[in-house]
């Protein structure tokens, strides 16, 4: 019996995930069109390139979801896939998943897919793969995968910080009034992904060191970190990053704290010197 753990690129994990035995990992790219220029988010991008150009580059940008036949071709080489996909609030990929998965077992219906909408992005969906791999380790059912991946997914958060706002606001994924404001007042932005998977803005503030201190703040109302594993994204941001990571470890005993570049489609949004916290 073979299982397979499939997550859009937006995970930010990659290539990276230990997998036990009979077990494989992979990411379908997302890409991001930057005037007549496409990127891919495989392990093949060049992140800062990509940056640069849509730094460079003054017209619409976008971001552009896996096709259902890129899905389907990950679920077809399992007899139990999971697939772990980004927010559905702010992306087609949830439902090209879904479409894939019936595309899938109406030729295979001996097969087994399950797709979870994580309403999040990032650091949250590299928690939720471990979590995956580790419950298959178990030697649990697909069904009981199944049901305590969905549980660990409703007990899991994202919290961001971020820099700049360009890109967010030019795609609708934020207030273009706000935006505005926000970057030219040189403003950091704290924030969570809400319930329902949308981007809800907690805090704005100026400077990196009280960006973190109101990041801090948010993790201990909401979880104690004690043992528990974190994971830090970051988009050309190594040092606040490192910072975080260092300001967690004091504050929270024994907490499992990994520190990960965003790759390309969470650079996008990110942007420069973004900060993401999945926990």
């Amino acid at each position: 019996m073979t299982w397979k753990i499939v997550a859009d690129s937006s995970c930010d994990l990659q290539e990276g995930l230990l997998c036990v035995p009979e077990v494989s990992f992979s990411i379908v790219p997302l890409k991001i069109r930057v005037g007549e220029r496409e990127f891919v988010d495989d392990p093949s991008l060049d992140v800062a390139e990509m940056m640069r150009a849509l730094a460079d580059y003054q017209g619409p940008s976008s971001s552009a979801c896996p096709s259902p036949e890129e899905w389907a071709a990950e679920f077809e080489t399992a007899d139990n896939t999971i697939a772990i996909a980004m927010t559905s609030a702010l992306s087609g990929t949830y439902n090209s998943a879904l479409v894939a998965r019936d595309m899938v077992l109406e030729k295979h219906p001996e097969k087994k897919i399950h797709v979870i909408d994580t309403r999040s992005t990032g650091g949250h969906m590299v928690l939720l793969a471990r979590k995956v791999n580790q419950l298959i380790a178990m030697g649990l059912s697909f069904e009981e995968v199944c049901e305590e991946a969905d549980a660990y997914n409703q007990q899991t958060h994202l919290l961001f910080a971020l820099a700049s706002f360009d890109n967010l606001v030019k795609n609708g994924r934020m207030n273009k009034v706000v935006g505005l404001l926000a970057s030219k007042l040189n403003m950091r932005a704290v924030g969570i992904a809400s319930e329902k998977g949308e981007l809800s803005l907690l805090h704005k503030t100026r400077g990196e060191a009280r960006c973190i201190t109101l990041l801090l703040e948010e993790l201990a109302s909401r979880k104690d970190l004690t043992g528990k594993p974190v994971v830090i994204t970051h988009c050309q941001n190594p040092v606040g990053a490192k910072l975080l990571r260092l300001r967690i470890e004091e504050q929270w005993p024994g907490v499992e704290v990994t520190v990960l570049a965003t790759h390309g489609l969470t650079s996008y949004y990110a942007q420069h010197q973004g900060l993401l916290i999945g926990f």
